[in-house]
């Protein structure tokens, strides 16, 4: 009786490991969450100089990770467009740091933003100014297989865009002259400019495009995908306050377009003159009234 016992228990415990995990009423069949980092997508996620992958949304899912019911499996980090590749052929389960596109909404289904950032256009400093607009038949270098990559070329199909493995590959090259701007979001050039020695470029112009970055999982992980937007749910605001603030600094998250900064600071002006003008026509007024109560 003992003997059948225990081989019901390692029957059992071989489905649990088939099965691994009932998540909200639907199972997930892996043993693992095989999970795929970028290896250059600073602050977000990134290799450090000891090998470490860092950043962001890493501290994300770390939070996030007992709320799986599985074990999470970190592969060699690599480019955005290999893992992208990876991921069609069923070699990755996870993705971080992700925006949804029709194109990956093919084979991808993606949780809740857990971050926002705006793109931005970076030239050279001290170059005149060259705007999306100026920049007719020259060289922009973008991301490749990155979001934004697809909606700057359908909306500026007169740029001559240059796709590059991650950001800072867009910013040395910058640098060097290779191109004559870079399209990249604001969070990941402050940090370029802080910790990977990029120098001499500025932030132009913001783009009509917002990284709303989530996590993004196999369609078919659908009990992972409710852990995750369960997990992402419960992240207080002071510990998402607190996460941004350690990998994007506060000058990053309060940044302005320079353009919508000179139309905010004039319409500002022309406010308090306006303020200004309606105190003096009630001085003068005043002084009117007073002056004719004199007369009589």
């Amino acid at each position: 009786m003992a003997k059948s016992t225990n081989l019901s228990r390692r029957k059992t415990l071989g489905l649990v490991c088939v099965c691994v995990s009932l998540l909200h009423g639907s199972t997930v069949v892996a043993q693992v969450i095989r999970f795929a980092p970028e290896k250059d997508y600073a602050p977000f996620v990134s290799v450090s100089s000891t090998g470490q992958v860092q950043g962001l949304s890493i501290d994300v899912l770390e939070i996030l990770k007992p709320r799986l019911g599985v074990d999470v499996q970190m592969l060699a980090p690599d480019s955005l467009a290999n893992i992208l590749q990876a991921t069609r052929r069923g070699e990755v389960d996870l993705i971080s740091s992700l925006r949804p596109t029709q194109e990956r909404a093919e084979f991808l289904a993606f949780t809740e933003p857990y971050v926002k950032v705006p793109a931005v256009l970076v030239v050279k400093s001290g170059t005149s100014p060259l705007f999306m607009k100026d920049l007719a038949g020259r060289s922009v270098a973008v991301g490749q297989g990155y979001a934004v990559e697809s909606f700057v070329r359908a909306n500026y199909p007169h740029v001559r865009w240059v796709p590059v493995p991650d950001d800072v590959s867009a910013l040395r090259g910058l640098m060097r002259g290779d191109v004559d701007g870079v399209v990249a979001d604001v969070a990941s050039v402050s940090d370029a400019t802080r910790h990977s020695g990029i120098r001499g470029v500025q932030v132009i112009e913001t783009l009509p495009f917002e990284y709303e970055l989530s996590f993004a999982y196999r369609k078919e992980l659908k009990a992972l995908g409710s852990a995750l937007n369960t997990g992402l749910k419960e992240i207080t605001p002071s510990t998402r306050h607190a996460l941004l603030l350690r990998w994007i600094d506060a000058e990053t998250l309060a940044y302005e377009d320079p353009q919508l900064s000179k139309v905010r600071k004039l319409a500002m002006a022309l406010f308090v003159l306006a303020l200004v003008s309606a105190a003096t026509w009630r001085l003068r007024r005043k002084r009117n009234s007073d002056m004719g109560a004199d007369g009589l």
